[in-house]
Parts: structure tokens; C-alpha cells; sequence
């Protein structure tokens, strides 16, 4: 529902928020501007104020100040009206006064798209429909977030999602701000709002005398200039006429014979309201805030843009619906790192309901049984990332789910994802599986897996659940094949021939996209050093996934490729000839990459294991701290990268390199050199530091007993370091 009335408002306004918002953004330059031009303000009093300019301009009629503290002066010129700024130190013009044409212009175009009252009431829509679209993305990002309390937290996804997710934390401040006072300024100007104090009745009796002194006049001696909105001049030759003067507190009539206070009436809580919501809207008076606004507000365009590229991306898939969480008889939640376990929850979503069942598909980390009411069972589709962690959809699932109490009705299953050859198979579902049994949930069905999105597994599985429900359906899945690109070969690098461990750098160009691919969400996809690129090899449909070398800003996609034993996609690699191409897709790998923070990062690898690590060296023209220890073979057959380690570490990207090689009359491997290390690397870990380690199973297993060691006068272990988020690994 949310979600919904997000894009449909998102999609109805994107035009009309558009010009306001750029119009929002031009006009906030003005107070700006006038706050760098306005003289300098004085500590004086209205009367002393009023009696500079009366000296300056006997004709004055009245004078005004602005919020910005800007001092106007009406008067004539002859028998011409004429306006002008004044310097509250003489009393004398210093410039005009006139609002410029562009000004005037914009400002039409702001309150009423130059449309006059139906623009007005066109504009008041544009307003509440920026409302919704900014209340309904707070909860969207909270959402997507996996809660509150997780939603300052760096955000997920790819592409024009992610870019999408980030522009919206940083404008929605701005963009709530100014939504809210828009509306209330418009129902003042439509009276809609309760009333304000209004103007005291002007007095039956007055003095009937002239000629009083401004300046000695004791209630404009005791108002300071700061307080000061407006005050009228009498007009000339009507003794029945009297000063009007405004205030921040108020309104009244003073007489022009004596001086006296003749009426005077307070603003109330409307009016000091009114008063503050304009200036906080326009940032006349707080010329910095005005700028933020208009900053949020060229973040409209933008979202504009991604939003509907998020859209029309959209439109081409056929989703599956879930009924609203609070209606289901069936929650399936999802834990997934790379998306694909959500085809196998669709799968099983069409299948139930076809068996008549009301079916909520969401994250893991949106765990809630409160809003569960009618729920008879609970299914969780859980993939692991890493060593035995969460994936991105399940962040903080397991510290809810043992906060949670177990709710008593639904009974639970829980089905891993994962690959059976690495030794965390499946951990974070393990870990689920365990913590519900010793919460005491019901068992729908046993703790299973399946091993490589295998449809088998998943079938088997599929059975077994049909059984227990006393239903008859098959999961029938079929992976839905990545949209993907062909990437033609520019140029190879090989090492490793005369040691028989044949290893190439491939480079490939960037597609070629048309302007519409890329305004439709169409086009290759944005990535990172560290990100992974799946590769289809001809004769397969199951993918490949190497770690990237490169990101979209190098213009380029570059992999480290090592020719394995038997290997169908590494041996098509590296018979590869430039001009060539492969069918790859890329697939975002958020969690394995250096943090912006300033701290040192630690960069270790082996072998292949180089390539995302000399993107992150590539990329660092901030020259954030990066140490690299590397283990190969030889100097002489595997020294990969070994021209850019050396001008990287020349220019600064990299602060050190220590390599180590297993092939020659001195064999060290990577582990080794840490130990060697161990003074320098405690120290790094105590300031901060972040490890990112890439390479092979068996090397990540000795780089972690080595740092085990190295942090233990530290206080700290592997695991904090993970929690913390400043220990990952990309390992094969």
C-alpha cells in the first residue's frame, strides 16, 4: 500500500514537482544574495531609525523591515512613488528597492505556475503530493533498511535503486520541511487556518494635533529595530490620521499630536506561527536554511529521474503479489544476498496460492509477528553470506527473532541456501534452524538446504512441504535467467606459462547504450572494484562469478583469471582472443569493499585474489591508507599487477606492498608475511583498520589464523572485527 501510493504519486507529480522545486532553487538564492548586500544592522530604536530617514526623506511615507533585516523606505521622489534600501546608520538611500523581473518571474512561477488562483490550487496539490511522497519514502527507507534503527545505516542495492535510496536520506529533511510549510502558507493565504489576532478598531478619538516629534515618541523609543515590521507615516494634512506600527508582538495606532498609544492589539499563537513557517520556507531571516531547501529541492529531478527508471525497469517483470502481511495465512520471508533466492520464494508463493492460500512474500529483516494476525505457518528462505553470515535481506533478523516471543499458532520451516563446497554451507540458515528450536517454535518441517539453487533440491523439498499441508503441487522452479550484455575482449595480460598455472588480466569494453537504455534503467549497470561479474560460458547456463578489477569510472571491465584443471569457463577465458566477447551480467557484492572513513585499510590476497584488491588500490585517488599483502607463485611468472603496484604505491594509493612467493629458494606464502608483520598490522587494527581479504579457501583459513594470533594482545578477535564490519572476505 505504501509502496504504491509512493510511485503513483511519484509518477502523477514528477512534472509539476519538478518546476517547483527548480523554481524553489532559484528563489533561494535571493535571500542569500541580500543577506551578502544589506548593510550592516544597528542597535538602535524605531524612533531613532524613523527620525535618520524622516531627515534623509521628509516624504516618507513608511518604512519596512524585512526578516533579513533589510530596511525599505516608501516615499516620493516629486510626485513619484519611489522605494529604496536604506542604511539604518545614516537614514539614507543606498539602492533600490524594486524586486528584479527574473525575481517577480520565479516567484509567479513558484505560487502559481503563472496561473493566478488555479495555479495557486495547482500548486497547493504539488505540495501535498510532495508531502505523501516524502512521509510515504521515510517509511519505505525504514523499510528497506530492515528497520528505524538501521535506517542511517549505508544503503543497499544497485544502480538507480541505490541511487535513489541515498538522495532520498539526504533531501527528505529538506523536502518535509518545505512541503509542510507550503501547505500552511497556503491555507493562510486561503484563510483555511484558525484567525490570527487581526488589527485593533481605529480609535473614535484622537488629539486632533500634528507635528509630534518621531523621535521622541516613548513607545518607538522603547521598540528595538529588530522587533520592527512596519511602520506607517500619518498622511500629510489629516489630523485624524495616526502612525501604524507592526511588531513582531503586535499592532497599534500612536497619535500624531502626542504621541500616545491609542489601540493596540497582540498576535496571537497563528500569527507568530505564520510569521516563523514563511521564514523558514522562503529563508528570508536564515539565509543558510533557505539554501539547504533549495539544495533538497534540486534533489527532485533526480529522484524523478531514478524513480522512474526503477519503474520502467519494472514494468517488463511480472511480479508476483502478496497479499498485505496482516491478511496471510502463510509468511514467507526471504534472507537473500544476490536476489536469487527471492525466484525461489515466487515459485513457492504461485504454488500455494494456487492451492487457494493467502501468501506474504518480504525480507527476513522486516521479521514481525505482530503484524501476523491470521498466520498458520511461517516459511524462511534463507541464503548465506560470507562465512556463515547474514545476507543483505536479513540484516538483524537473528537479534530480533530471540528478542521476539515465540508466537504461538504459526509453525515454522526454515529452508538454506547455499553451496555445499564451502565449509560455512548454509551457516546463517543453521543458525536459525537452531535458535528456533531453542525458542520453542513448532516445526512445520525439518531444517533442509539446497546446494546451488539446485531445482532438485528444491522440488524434494517442495514435496515434503506438500505432504505435511496434505496438498498435491510440484516446485516446479526455473531460474530466471539474468538480463545480460555481450563484453567484447580489448586486451589480455598472461602470466604463469612456464609454470604451468596459466593466469591472464582480460579487459573488457563497456557496452555501447543508447540515451533511452539509460533513462529507462536499461542500461549496463553502475559497479564497483569488488563487485562481482557473472560469466556464461557457452555450452552452460550456470554462471561464473569473478571479482572485479575495475568500476564503471575506470570505463572499463577488468577480471584476474587462473586456468583451472577441467574448467569450462576458465578455459574458455583464457583461450580468449581480443575482439571476442562473452555473455556476462554484473551483480552487486556491497559488503566487500573499503570504507570511506579515512582509517587504514588492510588489503590481502593471493593468486587471483589480486584483482578486486588492485581495484580498491586503483581507485583510492584520495589516498586513504591501503596496505597490501600479497602471495603468489613467482616473481618472474606471477608478479600480477606488478607495474601498478609499484606506481600506485609511487603516488600514494598505496601506503605499503609486502609480497610473498611460494616457488622460490625462500617460500613464504601471505600468512607468513603477516606474522612478519604482526607490530605494524596491531597497529593498524588498533586505529581502526578494516581487512578485506580475497583469495582462495585455504589461504583465507591460514590469513585467519594468522590474524587470530596477531590480535590477541589487541583484546579483539575476528568475529568483533566482523560485527563491526571491518573484516570481509571474497573467497573461492
Amino acid at each position: 500500500m505504501i509502496r504504491s501510493l509512493h510511485r503513483w504519486f511519484g509518477l502523477i507529480a514528477a512534472a509539476l514537482l519538478t518546476v517547483i522545486a527548480l523554481s524553489g532553487t532559484a528563489l533561494s538564492v535571493f535571500p542569500a544574495s541580500e543577506g551578502l548586500t544589506i548593510p550592516v544592522a544597528q542597535d538602535i530604536s524605531v524612533a531613532e531609525l524613523a527620525a535618520r530617514i524622516q531627515s534623509a526623506e521628509p516624504s516618507v511615507e513608511q518604512i519596512r523591515r524585512a526578516p533579513s533585516g533589510r530596511i525599505t523606505a516608501y516615499y516620493f521622489e516629486g510626485d513619484q512613488p519611489a522605494s529604496s534600501i536604506i542604511d539604518p546608520a545614516t537614514g539614507t538611500p543606498v539602492g533600490s528597492a524594486d524586486t528584479s523581473a527574473v525575481e517577480r518571474w520565479l516567484t509567479n512561477l513558484h505560487r502559481s505556475l503563472l496561473l493566478d488562483d488555479s495555479g495557486r490550487l495547482i500548486v497547493a496539490g504539488g505540495a501535498g503530493a510532495m508531502l505523501a511522497l516524502t512521509l510515504s519514502g521515510l517509511f519505505l527507507l525504514a523499510r528497506r533498511a530492515g528497520g528505524w534503527r538501521s535506517i542511517l545505516k549505508p544503503a543497499k542495492g544497485t544502480g538507480g535503486a541505490r541511487l535513489h535510496a541515498i538522495i532520498s536520506r539526504l533531501a527528505l529533511p529538506g523536502l518535509l520541511l518545505s512541503s509542510l510549510t507550503a501547505l500552511w502558507m497556503i491555507a493562510a493565504t486561503y484563510d483555511i487556518l484558525p484567525e490570527g489576532a487581526g488589527v485593533p478598531l481605529f480609535p473614535s478619538e484622537v488629539s486632533g494635533a500634528s507635528g509630534v516629534q518621531v523621535a521622541s515618541i516613548t513607545v518607538l523609543r522603547e521598540t528595538p529595530v529588530d522587533r520592527l515590521r512596519s511602520l506607517s507615516f500619518p498622511a500629510a494634512a489629516d489630523a485624524t490620521d495616526a502612525f501604524t506600527l507592526k511588531t513582531d508582538a503586535g499592532q497599534g495606532y500612536i497619535d500624531q499630536g502626542n504621541g500616545d498609544l491609542l489601540a493596540w492589539k497582540a498576535s496571537n499563537w497563528v500569527d507568530r506561527l505564520t510569521d516563523f513557517l514563511t521564514m523558514l520556507h522562503t529563508g528570508r531571516g536564515i539565509a543558510w536554511l533557505g539554501l539547504f531547501l533549495g539544495v533538497s529541492a534540486l534533489a527532485v529531478p533526480v529522484m524523478s529521474w531514478t524513480g522512474l527508471a526503477v519503474w520502467f525497469r519494472g514494468r517488463g517483470v511480472k511480479k508476483g503479489r502478496s497479499v498485505p502481511a496482516g491478511e496471510a495465512d502463510t509468511i514467507v520471508l526471504v534472507g537473500s544476498e544476490g536476489g536469487t533466492t527471492w525466484g525461489f520464494a515466487e515459485t513457492l508463493r504461485k504454488s500455494l496460492c494456487e492451492q487457494g492460500m493467502r501468501v506474504h512474500v518480504g525480507p527476513m529483516s522486516g521479521f514481525d509477528p505482530a503484524r501476523w494476525p491470521m498466520a498458520q505457518r511461517l516459511i524462511l528462505l534463507a541464503a548465506t553470506y560470507g562465512d556463515g553470515e547474514a545476507p543483505a535481506s536479513a540484516q538483524g533478523f537473528l537479534e530480533r527473532f530471540r528478542r521476539t516471543p515465540v508466537k504461538r499458532g504459526p509453525s515454522l520451516a526454515v529452508l538454506g541456501f547455499g553451496d555445499r563446497s564451502f565449509p560455512a554451507y548454509c551457516g546463517f540458515a543453521a543458525d536459525v534452524a537452531r535458535l528456533a528450536e531453542e525458542r520453542g517454535w513448532v516445526a512445520l518441517l525439518p531444517y533442509d538446504t539446497v546446494d546451488r539453487q539446485s531445482p532438485q533440491d528444491f522440488a524434494r523439498w517442495g514435496r515434503d512441504l506438500a505432504e505435511t499441508l496434505g496438498l498435491a503441487f510440484e516446485l516446479n522452479h526455473l531460474p530466471t535467467r539474468p538480463k545480460t550484455w555481450e563484453l567484447s575482449l580489448i586486451s589480455r595480460r598472461d602470466y604463469g606459462a612456464s609454470v604451468q598455472a596459466t593466469t591472464v588480466i582480460l579487459r573488457f569494453a563497456l557496452p555501447k547504450m543508447s540515451f533511452w537504455q539509460r533513462l529507462t534503467g536499461n542500461a549496463f549497470p553502475q559497479f564497483e572494484a569488488g563487485d562481482l561479474v557473472g560469466i556464461l560460458p557457452e555450452g552452460s547456463q550456470v554462471p561464473r562469478f569473478y571479482s572485479l578489477a575495475s568500476s564503471t569510472k575506470d570505463g572499463f571491465v577488468e577480471i584476474c583469471v587462473r586456468k583451472q584443471p577441467g574448467g569450462l569457463c576458465s578455459g574458455q577465458l583464457t583461450a580468449l582472443e581480443p575482439g571476442q566477447a562473452v555473455t556476462a551480467f554484473v551483480r552487486s557484492n556491497p559488503r566487500f569493499r573499503p570504507a570511506h572513513s579515512g582509517k587504514p585499510v588492510i588489503l590481502i590476497g593471493a593468486g587471483t585474489g589480486i584483482g578486486p584488491l588492485a581495484g580498491f588500490a586503483r581507485a583510492n585517488k584520495a589516498h586513504q591508507p591501503m596496505y597490501l599483502y600479497f602471495g603468489t607463485r613467482h616473481p618472474e611468472s606471477d608478479a600480477l599487477y606488478a607495474e601498478e603496484l609499484s606506481d600506485w604505491k609511487e603516488d600514494g594509493r598505496l601506503a605499503g606492498v609486502s609480497t610473498a612467493f611460494s616457488r622460490t629458494a625462500n617460500p613464504a606464502y601471505v600468512q607468513d608475511i603477516l606474522r612478519e608483520d604482526a607490530a605494524r598490522i596491531g597497529k593498524l587494527i588498533a586505529a581502526g583498520s578494516q581487512i578485506l581479504v580475497c583469495g582462495g579457501r585455504d589461504m583465507a583459513a591460514g590469513v585467519a589464523a594468522a590474524l587470530s594470533d596477531i590480535l590477541i594482545p589487541q583484546g579483539v578477535s575476528l568475529a568483533t572485527l566482523k560485527l563491526e564490519g571491518r573484516y570481509a572476505e571474497d573467497v573461492y
